[in-house]
């Protein structure tokens, strides 16, 4: 991808440039209609992913391009907002100016377009696809595969969280709820994360990467510098597993078979697992607890720490944002969250005097959804209610972790 107007230049000469299914070359926007019709093109481009050049501009009679600096003034901006605004589910994209020698304030724009996981995306009532050359409108039939392809994707992982829970670690150790998260690239290779996993100091790797998650002041500040035990950081010992590696609380030796000690907290158990194609899993064992373990059996209540399903949901958002941008992954991501020992039980309210009486009806709790890498970035907080709204609202704890679900500051 080019990097300067020296770039941009050498591949007009070269002719290198040629409108195509992953790339168009166009002006920028100048009335409300062109906004509309970019619309289009960054939705049709959505489907399979794409790139955007303003600045660069077609001579339609001899079929050459030449450049055409535009103002950059707000034009980042403005190109966000007609992606954020026009089409039908809003879309994520990425950004890159590229400043004219001139030093004249104009230049050019790079707009990525990850393929989106809820495409196809709507303008004005049409869904638009992207050809060999150009955009065109979708038929319905082709808008009923897509659908069907995204249900198929998330079917997949739900798959894969139901065997993490079935091969639950814990299934017959106390009575806490376990919390699960697992996550895969849509389009990584098989050996995606090799060079983090297959290194000699993978073990360190993954320790640093977690360090940043925790120090990560953005994160800090959406979790209001809430904490909660164990944390990933808990996730300390070093294991090889089968096609990946892992980190785990003492208690869990590298065949994922728990060691009871007698020891306090020694139900308490954390893994975060990193797999050669990307996958990564969280297993976390507290997700519930008796708040007075010196209590007499029939006094014992489990409550569910709701607040620890936020926090840990949105340090693997990051820490999966992190591993994209370490290995150069910038495909899409479809994530599951699950839990179970649920019913019957309510959120911990602390030291309230109201404590709530919502107790949860299912034993177990599933969902998925898709997100670009332009989405962990700039939105893990709608990420985050995606995935476990519905757990929350059940609970009737949704407004209390409003910063944490949502992007705005």
């Amino acid at each position: 991808m080019p990097k300067t107007e020296a770039d941009l230049q050498a591949a007009v000469d070269g002719g290198l440039f040629e409108e195509s299914h992953h790339l168009d070359l166009k002006k920028a926007p100048n009335s409300k209609g062109d906004n509309k019709e970019l619309a289009r093109d960054l939705s049709s481009f959505a489907v399979d992913g794409g790139t955007l050049i303003i600045g660069v501009q077609e001579n339609k009679e001899s079929r050459t391009f030449g450049l055409a600096p535009q103002p950059l003034i707000g034009l980042p901006e403005k190109i966000e907002q007609v992606a954020r605004t026009i089409p039908d589910p809003p879309l994520n994209i990425l950004t890159e100016e590229i400043r004219a020698a001139a030093d004249d304030g104009t230049g050019y724009l790079i707009v990525h377009i990850p393929a989106s996981p809820v495409a196809p995306h709507m303008v004005d009532n049409r869904y638009f696809g992207r050809g060999d050359k150009t955009k065109y409108q979708m038929g319905d039939a082709e808008v009923v595969a897509l659908h069907a392809r995204r249900r198929n994707t998330e079917a997949d992982t739900l798959a894969l969280l139901r065997t993490e829970m079935d091969e639950d670690s814990l299934r017959d150790v106390g009575a806490q709820s376990h919390l699960f998260l697992v996550a895969q690239p849509t389009a990584g290779r098989r050996d995606m994360c090799l060079p983090i996993t297959g290194a000699q100091d993978w073990n360190m790797r993954l320790h640093t990467l977690i360090s940043r998650v925790q120090k990560n002041q953005t994160l800090r500040a959406a979790l209001a510098n809430h904490g909660f035990s164990p944390d990933l950081s808990h996730a300390h010992q070093g294991h090889r597993r089968a096609r990946g590696v892992a980190l785990s609380s003492s208690s869990l030796r590298s065949d994922r078979t728990h060691v009871a000690d007698g020891s306090w907290g020694e139900e308490d158990v954390i893994e975060v697992q990193l797999f050669e194609d990307g996958g990564l899993r969280l297993f976390m064992t507290r997700l519930s607890d008796n708040p007075n373990r010196q209590a007499s059996e029939h006094e014992e209540e489990q409550v569910l720490f709701d607040a620890g399903a936020v926090i840990h949901t949105r340090h693997m958002l990051e820490l999966i944002r992190l591993v994209s941008d370490d290995v150069g992954y910038h495909g899409n991501w479809v994530l599951a969250v699950g839990a179970n020992r649920l019913r019957g039980r309510r959120r911990y309210s602390g030291q309230s005097y109201f404590p709530s009486n919502y107790r949860y009806s299912a034993d177990t709790y599933e969902e998925c959804t898709g997100a670009t890498l332009a989405k962990l970035r700039d939105a893990p907080g709608a990420v985050t209610r995606r995935l476990l709204g519905p757990l929350l609202r059940s609970l009737g704890s949704e407004e209390l972790f409003t910063k944490a679900l949502t992007d705005e500051g």
